[in-house]
């Protein structure tokens, strides 16, 4: 995509090209929902080389959470399979920086940070299937959250703790509908984990990862929960990685996949 952008003019690139190159270059700092509708989005989760593997094991074991969608090869940023040309070092509107399991202030760059061991791994957001949503009737621009809750993960090497969940309040119809598109996304989290009582799965509603805080459920509406790629960020609070480098809470890469052909019929 460099390339592409120095010699053609913008009119060339493809919706999720330029989507990328206004991130690169500042136009859009926000977050990415709502943002290129129908495009398969990404979490990111940039590691050493000598924690992949663990971490994959991870993934592995925990895949609603976790859905890994492109592996990086070692020391390199960009995404071959899944957006051919991006840079993963400046291609999300922001990045959460982890050291010794403690967030460091949040970037929009990290180039600076970049070593040639990392490994950058893709996982898939559910952030793909809005496009879907709004087209059966289901909003999607307010009334969700992403929180931490109870439910454990499959440990893997130091990589282990509670999963963390999107929520959105949904009308019981919009609920079933729901339920019923999002399962034809299964690379990008599929069906709900959850629905009804928040308690049941300890989500805290009162200091949310994104979202503000939720002093209780609206009468009309249902809690729906979806498994959350942001839950890697727990497990390296949790590990204490002495670096580790995400996007920050709905802020995704979004590929050049089209969410339309990468789900189920």
């Amino acid at each position: 995509m460099a390339d592409r952008m120095k010699g053609d003019p913008q009119s060339a690139l493809t919706p999720s090209q330029q989507a990328r190159l206004d991130i690169r270059e500042g136009r859009h700092t926000g977050t990415t929902r709502g943002f290129a509708l129908g495009h398969v989005q990404c979490n990111l989760v940039i590691l050493r080389q000598a924690l992949a593997y663990e971490f994959l094991l991870y993934c592995q074991r925990n895949s609603r959470a976790c859905p890994v969608l492109e592996v990086c090869d070692t020391g390199d940023p960009e995404p071959r399979r899944l957006a051919p040309g991006a840079d993963l070092r400046t291609d999300l509107p922001r990045y959460a920086v982890y050291r010794q399991g403690e967030r460091q202030p949040d970037l929009t760059d990290i180039r600076d940070l970049w070593e040639q061991d990392f490994v950058a791994f893709l996982i898939g957001s559910g952030i793909t299937f809005d496009l879907a949503l709004e087209r059966a009737g289901v909003p999607t621009t307010r009334d969700r959250w992403v929180l931490r809750c109870t439910l454990p993960t499959e440990p893997a090497g130091r990589f282990r703790g509670p999963m963390v969940v999107t929520m959105r309040w949904l009308t019981p119809e919009q609920a079933i509908t729901a339920v019923q598109v999002s399962a034809r996304f299964p690379f990008n989290h599929g069906a709900p984990i959850h629905v009804g009582d928040p308690a049941a799965i300890g989500a805290d509603l009162a200091n949310p990862l994104f979202g503000p805080p939720v002093d209780k459920v609206r009468d009309g509406v249902v809690p729906v929960f979806w498994a959350c790629g942001v839950t890697p960020q727990e497990a390296a609070l949790a590990a204490k990685v002495d670096l580790m480098i995400t996007h920050a809470p709905a802020h995704g890469f979004i590929t050049d996949l089209e969410a339309d052909k990468f789900c189920l019929p």
